[in-house]
């Protein structure tokens, strides 16, 4: 099944701090913040919500199509995809502009401290997600807010079941917009905090808005993952990683594994499940792209954790 992945492609310029932010931040000077952290090691990746899930889920075997807007500067990120064999026709190149740029700090404890120039992923409005040929599944992931809510509300006019991922886009959104996108969604999937946030901005409990979507995900860091379908709570565990490296991407890993279950209409204890494996492969490498596990490898770490497989 052909899923279109609406979100940003950028280029990530991720730094290690080696210490704990913590140390160096002080809670009552928080109003007159003036902190600099020296960052010895450095490294640019390949990222963006967008290019991570489409990532993972090719490595699943999925058929990724990215929906995005890039800069004059794209080429090699082109390059990457080609060689990946994941489909560009639906990226679009704005000219004089750069592509999304996101400039990551995590100290020792993987916390992390993110600046983010959006470029192109401003004008992502500028795609239309009902005009995608052939697709069978979506997913809104964080991009330009325009961009976000035309594409929800383009999904569910053609008739196309999508998953509604408002992650660091979440403060762009009034409670009502945020309701609308819930609404307009077959699924959503958020972390803790935006679980939190969600419900602070639209005065709804996590249970009420669980009942306006076939599944509402909370991933919950170490402590798994909680799916709440059907007014009941499917509860998933972490799968322990072989090392912890980078969280970096994590998130956009699970994802992957979240649509692959969608898309093959598995029920959502495994689907649940593949997509704790995902995020566990995903923290044992740099980056939100340097994971190269196969299919076989995949389904041996399900088989491994949950026992089933691909």
């Amino acid at each position: 099944m052909r899923t279109l992945i609406c979100g940003s492609l950028a280029f990530d310029s991720i730094m290690v701090f080696q210490d704990h932010f913590k140390h160096h931040i002080l809670p009552d000077k928080i109003h007159m913040l003036n902190v600099s952290f020296l960052v010895p090691e450095l490294r640019r990746e390949y990222g963006g919500c967008a290019g991570n899930i489409a990532y993972n889920l090719k490595l699943l075997g999925g058929e990724p199509v990215i929906m995005a807007t890039v800069g004059d500067d794209f080429g090699v990120y082109a390059e990457r995809l080609d060689a990946l064999h994941i489909s560009r026709e639906n990226i679009r190149h704005l000219a004089g502009s750069y592509t999304a740029q996101a400039f990551i700090t995590t100290d020792l404890a993987d916390n992390q401290i993110t600046a983010f120039h959006p470029g192109a992923m401003n004008f992502s409005h500028e795609n239309d997600a009902s005009a995608a040929r052939d697709i069978g599944l979506g997913i809104v992931s964080p991009d330009g807010r325009e961009g976000m809510l035309n594409h929800c509300r383009q999904f569910h006019a053609a008739g196309i079941p999508f998953v509604f991922d408002p992650g660091q886009g979440m403060p762009l959104f009034s409670g009502a917009e945020l309701l609308e996108m819930v609404d307009l969604a077959d699924f959503v999937t958020l972390n803790d905090y935006e679980a939190e946030l969600l419900q602070a901005r639209t005065g709804l409990s996590l249970a009420a808005l669980a009942d306006r979507v076939k599944c509402l995900v909370v991933t919950r860091g170490e402590a798994g993952s909680h799916f709440h379908t059907g007014g009941t709570l499917i509860d998933i565990p972490v799968v322990p990683a072989r090392a912890v490296v980078d969280p970096t991407g994590c998130g956009d890993a699970f994802r992957a594994g979240l649509l692959y279950g969608i898309a093959h209409g598995w029920d959502w204890e495994k689907t649940g499940q593949l997509a704790s494996v995902m995020g566990s492969i995903k923290i044992e490498q740099r980056g939100g792209q340097n994971h190269v596990p196969d299919r076989a490898a995949i389904s041996a770490r399900l088989t491994a954790a949950f026992g089933s497989s691909l």
